[in-house]
Parts: C-alpha cells; structure tokens; sequence
C-alpha cells in the first residue's frame, strides 16, 4: 500500500515497487490519474473519507505500508488543513495498517521533526510519529529526510532558491543536513522493507546515496 503515490518521493517509491520482482501487488492511493501497470490496482483517494477507500482494498498478505502524504502550509492554506493531511490522514491510514495487519509501517517524515518544536512545522511532524509509536504497529520505520531535491509537479520557489543556492557547496554540506535526492529516500525505505529493518528512524545522512548503492 502506497499513500500519496504522486508526491515527489511517492511517485520515486511507486516507480521502485513497480519494478521490483519481489512486489506482487502495489495499491496506491491517490486523487490524481498513475500510469497503468500490471501489478498496480489504483485507489481513487478523497483523503477527508479515507477510510471509505481503504474499505475497498483486500491485499493477500499483509502490506507493507509506505505513507508518503504530505504538504506545505502555503499549498494547504492554513495551519489547520496542514495539520489534517500531515496528522489525521496518516493516522487513519496507520489505523487501517493494524487492522490489515500490516509487516511496517514506513513514513516520510521531516529532519527536525519533534512534538515540542516551536516551530509548527516540525511540531506536527514530531506529533505526528509521537502518535504512531502509540499504535499497536508491527513495525514503524520513519525517514527523516532533509531539504528533498527532484523535479515537482507545481512550483516551489523558496525549495528552488535553497536547492540552487546550496548545489555549488554541496559537498561541504554535512551529511545529514544536505539536500537529498527524493530516488534516495525512496530507496532506502524500500531496502528497508526488502531487509526487514527493525523499527528505526532513519536520518538524512544514512540515506544520501541510497539509490546507487542499491544499484552496484
């Protein structure tokens, strides 16, 4: 099960699955149109009923559970909205993943991310991973990636200012604070799910280069 299937890091992850013999069947939530493909049953999402769409999906095993939701404060219009899609509909797909039983739970999160922030961003997203660690998951693998580097659907100009202004020092960056390409952390919470990764939080840093790495 992928959420959020045509975001910056959802569409890299969808591509992965996609092309991975080991994935039989892939169901991917989503409000917009995805390509066809053999092994992917696309669920026509209104996230403010999710579970009305969950209620329709019958996986054959228990799923591996990839949440890639997500959106920004300028893009959702208040602070309310943000926290919906970055708060509620992660936990109402969380709630579905119990009771599908699932293998993990894998969550793209934020570098920062903490409950007691003052910043409300990073409030929300550490609220957020506070609440899922209180369900009854099999396992919670959460990535915390920073500044995410990609080609995106609709405009973001402070994230292309800040990719430009940092790409001639990147290198001089710290690992764990540069811009990471969105492929790597798609990768590296599929090589989670692939070696069974115990409940983890993986950070910026060990994700850079994971895209390559899994293909040497």
């Amino acid at each position: 099960m992928l959420a959020g299937a045509t975001g910056l890091v959802g569409a890299a992850l969808l591509s992965r699955l996609l092309s991975d013999p080991y994935t039989a069947q892939v169901y991917a939530l989503a409000r917009k149109p995805l390509p066809t493909h053999e092994k992917l049953t696309h669920c026509p999402a209104d996230f403010n009923r999710l579970n009305r769409a969950l209620a329709a999906v019958r996986p054959q095993a228990a799923p591996d559970v990839y949440c890639a939701l997500g959106t920004t404060i300028k893009a959702a219009g208040s602070q309310s909205t943000f926290r919906r899609v970055d708060h509620d509909y992660v936990l109402a797909l969380a709630l579905w993943a119990v009771r599908a039983q699932a293998r993990r739970f894998l969550l793209i999160s934020s570098l920062g991310a903490d409950a007691q922030s003052r910043n409300f961003y990073s409030r929300v997203k550490g609220e957020t991973e506070a609440a899922l660690r209180a369900l009854p998951l099999r396992s919670l693998v959460v990535a915390r990636p920073s500044l995410l580097d990609g080609h995106r659907r609709e405009w973001r100009g402070g994230e292309r200012l800040a990719l430009a202004l940092t790409r001639p020092v990147r290198a001089l960056i710290p690992a764990a604070l540069r811009p990471i390409a969105a492929a790597d952390v798609a990768a590296a919470l599929w090589l989670a799910a692939r070696e069974q990764t115990p409940p983890a939080v993986l950070d910026s840093g060990a994700m850079q280069g994971a895209a390559r790495r899994i293909a040497q």
